[in-house]
């Protein structure tokens, strides 16, 4: 089994890159993967899939949260997106290729694969393989991972070289009104370990103290977590953790 390589867990790792809109660095935008690179941080970042099948840097389904545009972003086409504006900032959705080319093995790159399903389920594969043709050839720490169990299953026929990994919740019902009960109760205790042969976890911080976290950390595998957002919600969750996804400070 592919393994995390261990620079995933020295330096602390920022949530959509570093950034910071009041110094013009929106969230997964260029400008805060270079600042990112700058202050010596692994750098996180989250993939949707345009209209043209291209892996683009971005976190929500809808363009509305993050530009000035609304609508799905799966019905732009790359060029499209890459011309669009983030807010707060004076650049486009960068596809998941520049990215790459910016981070070139500087620092260690954690891409989460957004679930296109909708529902967690089995209707996946194009945003992995346009994940895995942009990082053939990619020499630098990089590890991929998803909420989709079915997306990491994916990758690993894929990019079998690739380390990957499972994002992982308390999955309470609230927090997620897309999902049915019984998916919730089926991912809350992790059982895909095996099945896609994850080489670590990144839990949710508050659910850290999860009996089935200390089970998979007893294995070996690391436990990374999100979202840490002050010094000491690092603090507490370092007491279990390897390493901290965190924002809105200095890590």
């Amino acid at each position: 089994m592919k393994t995390l390589p261990a620079s995933f867990l020295a330096a602390p790792i920022a949530h959509r890159a570093y950034h910071d809109i009041h110094d013009g660095r929106p969230e997964n935008s260029r400008s805060a993967i270079r600042a990112a690179i700058a202050a010596g941080f692994g750098i996180e970042i989250d993939l949707q899939l345009s209209k043209d099948g291209q892996a683009m840097v971005f976190h929500d389904y809808d363009l509305r949260r993050l530009t000035p545009e609304q609508g799905a972003l799966r019905q732009r086409t790359a060029a499209e997106l890459q011309a669009i504006p983030l807010l707060h900032g004076d650049e486009g959705i960068p596809t998941l290729i520049e990215v790459l080319d910016i981070v070139a093995g500087k620092v260690p790159l954690l891409i989460e694969i957004k679930d296109q399903d909708g529902g967690m389920g089995t209707n996946v594969g194009p945003l992995e393989q346009a994940t895995a043709d942009a990082l053939k050839g990619y020499t630098g720490p990089v590890a991929v991972m998803s909420f989709n169990p079915h997306s990491i299953a994916e990758m690993a026929r894929l990019a079998p070289d690739v380390a990957r990994g499972l994002t992982t919740s308390a999955y309470d019902p609230d927090d997620w009104k897309t999902l049915k009960q019984s998916t919730c109760d089926t991912l809350r205790d992790i059982p895909d370990l095996e099945r896609t042969r994850s080489c670590f976890i990144s839990h949710e911080a508050a659910d850290l103290p999860r009996p089935r976290v200390a089970e998979i950390k007893a294995q070996g595998l690391p436990i990374l977590c999100w979202t840490i957002r002050s010094p000491e919600q690092e603090a507490e969750a370092r007491k279990i953790a390897d390493n901290v996804t965190f924002e809105g400070y200095a890590a």
